[in-house]
This record gives structure tokens, sequence and C-alpha cells, in this order.
């Protein structure tokens, strides 16, 4: 679809430039268009059948049928040093000093760091609305993502865009 690619730069350039914590960004992005798709939905299918992990393949379907995705995630994100606890421990260098895991994504992140995550996400699809193209935050696209070696960003949420006269998107 003529234009989608020039929609998804837009959504990055969104991402990149919504407000965050302290003006500090840690956000990353990238664009996902043809061959790259397929093989990304073919990855989620697997990984959701290896993990026992269901609606991976509903989600990999979409994938499939997108004529773009766009991925927004963070990585090496710091402490924001407020010590608030919301992260779950009592203070940032408590928050520092834990051993990194992966699951599906890395932590323990900062939580002002994941709402930064949060409202890049949702200007990068302010973006794509306002230019009328379908599209839907999945955190399975991140985590098919990541499994796939992608991107190895902490954090991670895919965006499929769909130009299409009904929402694929929305009868799943």
């Amino acid at each position: 679809m003529e234009g989608i690619e020039t929609v998804a730069q837009l959504m990055c350039i969104s991402a990149v430039t919504a407000p965050k914590s302290k003006g500090e960004n840690f956000v990353k992005t990238r664009v996902l268009i043809g061959p790259a798709i397929k093989e990304l939905a073919e990855a989620m299918t697997r990984f959701g059948e290896r993990k026992k992990k269901k609606d991976f393949d509903r989600d990999a379907r979409n994938i499939a049928s997108s004529d773009a995705v766009v991925l927004i995630g963070i990585k090496d994100a710091k402490p924001l040093g407020l010590n608030c606890g919301a992260c779950g421990f009592p203070d940032c260098q408590t928050l520092l000093q834990q051993e990194r895991t992966t699951v599906e994504f890395t932590g323990p992140v900062c939580a002002f760091r994941l709402l930064d995550l949060g409202i890049a996400l949702g200007s990068a699809v302010k973006t794509a609305s306002m230019m009328n193209v379908d599209n839907r935050i999945m955190y399975r696209v991140g985590a098919g993502a990541v499994d796939l070696k992608l991107v190895d960003w902490d954090c991670v949420m895919g965006i499929p865009l769909s130009v299409t006269g009904k929402s694929i998107f929305f009868d799943r």
C-alpha cells in the first residue's frame, strides 16, 4: 500500500518526540515491511506453540495480513531517581542491584520509563489514527520480535498497520 511506510516513519517520529521523564529518551523504534512481516508472523506462531501461550497464532494472522509493523520499545532505561517504589523496590539503587531476567521482556524496569513507553505508543497510534490507518498495539508482536532477535530491547510492543475497507484488527 502506497504511503504506509511514510505513516510508519511518522509514527516513529511521534514516539521518539513524545514527552519523556526528565527529558531522557530510551525509546527505540523500527519499521518492518515486506518479507520481514511474514517472518515475524511465522515466528510468533512458533513462539506461542513452543511456550504454550494462547493467541499468538491469532495475532500472527493479523501480522501476516498487515501492510507494515512498527516496533516501539525501551532499552537500557535508567531509573528516574525518585525512589518512589513504583517498580516494587524501596528505592532506585535497590532496583539497579537486581539481577536482570528475561521471560518475554527483560526487567525489572523503572515504572516511569515504562510510562514513557506508554506515552510513546499513544503518540504513535495517534499519528496513525490521524492518517486513518488502522492499527492496534500488541504485546505478542513485541515478544515475537524479541524471540526472533529483530531487536534486543528490554520491553517492546508492536503496532501492525493496515489499510482496508474494514479494520482487520476488529473481528478477531
